[in-house]
């Protein structure tokens, strides 16, 4: 149960019927954890209206799975894809980040427990290039130190990009969207000679704090309607 909801409920003066817990037996559920074992919660990270029937179709087709891919609309701007095989969901997250009409779709695995007001979406799964490291700084475990720095690592690009001004490397890193990401750092050796390394990203990860103050702003709206 969250915070806000226990806050709630500490303000409310409940009736005795009120207080009653209703137990529901393992038995009575089991169909529908059965249904949501292999699911994925999804929320796009925009506050602007979006076509969902055409961004549904996109998914299907950029996962390439099709009809086989179950998508419900659970609650506002909130999506649960229901998946065939482990096999299928675990490609899904491990190809991410993906995106539907320049918006970042995040993911959440589904979990026991889990309700439309209880789901949160913290973080934003996104590759992010680092550049202007210098050359004997190339590594897997650098990419990997420098990333842990910026949120929490996933994957680390092990071969060296190039483009026409200079090398980077690339890491795929959960960064929290309640701050912006940031544009650089200083990274030092044992020498302490420091370097600047730039941050950028294929997605604009600085709107991340506009975002979260939207849906703030709607959350506290839906609150104070329902009391």
């Amino acid at each position: 149960m969250t915070d806000e909801v226990i806050n709630n409920l500490e303000n409310m003066k409940l009736t005795t019927e009120e207080e009653d817990v209703i137990t529901i037996f393992d038995e009575g559920r089991l169909e529908a954890i059965e249904d949501c074992t292999l699911s994925l919660m999804g929320k796009f990270l925009t506050c602007k209206s979006f076509n969902k029937r055409a961004a549904k179709n996109t998914i299907r087709r950029a996962w390439g799975l099709d009809d086989s891919l179950r998508i419900t609309e659970v609650g506002p701007n909130l999506f649960q894809f229901k998946f065939k095989s482990e096999f299928d969901l675990d490609r899904t997250l491990r190809g991410g980040p993906w995106s539907f009409d320049n918006q970042l779709l995040m993911l959440k695995r589904w979990r026991k427990g889990m309700t439309v007001g209880n789901i949160r979406m913290e973080t934003a799964t996104l590759w992010v290039q680092i550049g202007g490291v210098p050359l004997d700084m190339f590594s897997s475990q650098v990419a990997r130190v420098v990333g842990s720095r910026l949120g929490v690592v996933e994957d680390v690009e092990h071969r060296r990009g190039q483009d026409e001004f200079n090398y980077f490397m690339r890491v795929k890193v959960a960064l929290p969207i309640s701050k912006p990401i940031r544009r650089g750092s200083f990274i030092a050796g044992s020498d302490g000679e420091r370097h600047w390394v730039k941050f950028l990203s294929m997605n604009d990860c600085r709107c991340f704090a506009i975002i979260v103050e939207c849906w703030d702003m709607t959350l506290r709206t839906v609150q104070h309607t329902l009391l």
